[in-house]
């Protein structure tokens, strides 16, 4: 426990926790849409900022330091996560099915898609972490329980939320905004499709829809949080009992195709 007791770290933590919630939500309207910025994404940038090596504000050994206390942190989440569940369960059986198969598509097309293409640009395991799911909180809290935080699979998990915490709510904010000006969707369709397990993936796109069509503002807000809790506490099931599974199975069945530093040992030899 004496490994965990770091008032260095404490104290920095506090800090961006300061300072992230003084910024507050900022929102920037780009025209074809609404982009949201909160609190998670200036701590990211800080907390990048202060650990870079030159600035030499923490060590390599307060840097484990916290992987380790972000190991406790995602125990804590899920414990969290657990108590919503059960009084959630009667709002998941009334948002009706097609709501609820919108998951295989969070799953299926990160395994799909992204395991080939991690494996093509070099990544080991952390191509594990990294492609079994969208990553967000849930699914790096499984990864964390199973892999560990500093593993190469949370390596991996950890990095793709970053990336979607940076870039997911411009990317999504400009996407919702072109399918919904090619008028082949529903609003609420593309209300459900903004419901991704994340926050401020959601408020970006639901902003956006909402700038569009302004008569279903309140259907969209509905449908989006709907989706959004459905996505957080069946996909974390999804996870756990296929998409994790599924993904081991076919990274040791993948890799030795297409893993680039395979193939170059091979030519070695």
């Amino acid at each position: 426990m004496k490994k965990l007791l770091s008032w260095k770290i404490q104290l920095i933590v506090l800090a961006l926790v300061v300072v992230a919630e003084f910024i507050g939500i900022k929102n920037f309207d780009l025209g074809i849409g609404v982009v949201a910025l909160f609190p998670m994404l200036y701590a990211l940038i800080i907390g990048a900022v202060i650990s870079l090596p030159k600035l030499k504000l923490l060590s390599e050994k307060d840097m484990n330091i916290a992987a380790n206390i972000l190991g406790i942190s995602f125990m804590l989440f899920v414990a969290k996560l657990g108590t919503l569940m059960g009084p959630s369960l009667p709002q998941l059986m009334d948002a009706g099915l097609s709501l609820t198969l919108q998951e295989v598509g969070h799953f299926f097309g990160t395994i799909v898609f992204g395991l080939p293409i991690a494996l093509l640009i070099g990544m080991k395991r952390e191509a594990v972490g990294a492609t079994f799911s969208i990553d967000r909180e849930p699914n790096l809290a499984i990864i964390a329980e199973k892999y560990g935080a500093d593993s190469p699979e949370g390596r991996g998990a950890l990095g793709v939320y970053v990336c979607g915490t940076l870039f997911g709510a411009i990317y999504l904010t400009i996407l919702a905004s072109i399918l919904a000006n090619s008028g082949w969707f529903h609003p609420i369709s593309l209300a459900m499709g903004a419901g991704v397990g994340s926050g401020s993936m959601m408020a970006a796109m639901t902003g956006a829809l909402a700038i569009i069509f302004p008569e279903s503002a309140d259907d969209i807000a509905l449908f989006a949080g709907a989706a959004n809790l459905i996505t957080t506490i069946v996909g974390t099931y999804v996870c756990i009992f296929f998409s994790l599974p599924v993904t081991n199975y076919l990274y040791r069945k993948l890799e030795p195709v297409l893993g680039r530093r395979s193939r170059k040992a091979e030519n070695k030899a």
